[in-house]
């Protein structure tokens, strides 16, 4: 199996270094021609046009990293050679443009994956297995807290939803086994962040799933305190106990029990390369499909409707129309 890297950014030079380990690389795409640079002399074919490198080199697969606003134009020029695509997180920023993308993915059968890694942490995936195995009964409330110093500069205005919040809306799908029908959002920038023209700092929603299940969600990138990990401190009540995680530690408390798990054996530990690669192999569809993610982007777009009217915003889950052409 070979790839076209198509970005070679801070994230894509990560996974530059990932293809090029496993000897999956066959080609890299970057119109900054700057970037080459990176690659320190190595031997691989690089473009600074997409379409050329698509008519020139060999492949079996495509692995696009650039900025979202560019995800749609780099996947519909791989479908159009009906290469598979291992996308970086969001679909795209514009939701109509992700359902479009998805559409067509699933309407020609393109495998098309997006590389959520949050969902694939051991310690998240010991969550999914101790909630499964009833750990702490039916599930009834969850709490999520993220803080963090955030500050980077891009080629587009942060927002935290989009950004950072679509990886804990992806795990609370992927750890409850449930979809969102309603959100309440407040969005804001607190007193003494940076400036910066289309950023949005700090979140507070309410999240309404299926079943009766609610989430409460606090997040900043303007955090001054102490830090919680990437994927959020959480607490998750149960009918019959709570789980709770902290940085990569999960306490678990029972009916009259407490304890602490730090090793996480017995789980799959695959990550997104490895997922999308084995699901190449054997014809599935792979976790975070891009007709599965597009239920976690749903989510943010309605909190970030909410979050603009200030009203609870339902959820519309969107519907693919296989017949359009």
């Amino acid at each position: 199996m070979r790839a076209i890297l198509v970005g070679l950014g801070s994230a894509g030079y990560s996974w530059y270094k990932r293809l090029r380990d496993r000897g999956l690389l066959s080609a890299v795409v970057e119109t900054d021609p700057v970037m080459k640079a990176k690659m320190d002399g190595a031997p691989y074919p690089f473009y600074t046009s997409l379409d050329e490198a698509l008519a020139n080199e060999e492949a079996d697969f495509l692995v696009n990293v650039t900025s979202p606003d560019a995800h749609t134009r780099v996947n519909h020029a791989a479908f159009d050679r009906r290469l598979p695509v291992l996308c970086e997180k969001p679909i795209a920023f514009d939701y109509s443009e992700s359902i479009e993308i998805v559409t067509r993915a699933e309407r020609e059968k393109i495998p098309f994956m997006i590389a959520e890694n949050y969902r694939r942490f051991p310690y998240v995936r010991k969550m999914k297995q101790l909630l499964d195995d009833g750990a702490v009964g039916s599930i009834s409330a969850i709490d999520i807290q993220f803080r963090r110093y955030h500050q980077v500069t891009r080629k587009y205005a942060v927002r935290i939803l989009d950004d950072i919040g679509v990886h804990h809306f992806d795990m609370l799908r992927y750890l409850t086994g449930r979809e969102g029908i309603a959100v309440q959002a407040r969005l804001y920038n607190p007193i003494g962040a940076w400036e910066e023209e289309g950023a949005v700092i700090n979140a507070n929603a309410i999240l309404e799933m299926d079943g009766g299940m609610i989430a409460g969600y606090s997040a900043s990138i303007a955090s001054r305190g102490p830090e919680t990990s990437w994927s959020g401190d959480w607490r998750i009540e149960g009918t019959h106990g709570a789980l709770l995680l902290t940085g990569k530690e999960i306490r678990v408390y029972g009916e009259g029990d407490a304890r602490i798990i730090t090793g996480f054996a017995g789980v799959n530990e695959s990550d997104t390369l490895t997922e999308f690669l084995t699901s190449l192999d054997t014809g599935r569809e792979p976790e975070s499909s891009g007709k599965d993610y597009l239920l976690t982007q749903a989510l943010v777009y309605h909190a970030n409707l909410s979050g603009e009217s200030g009203r609870r915003m339902p959820v519309e889950l969107p519907v693919l129309r296989m017949d359009l052409r």
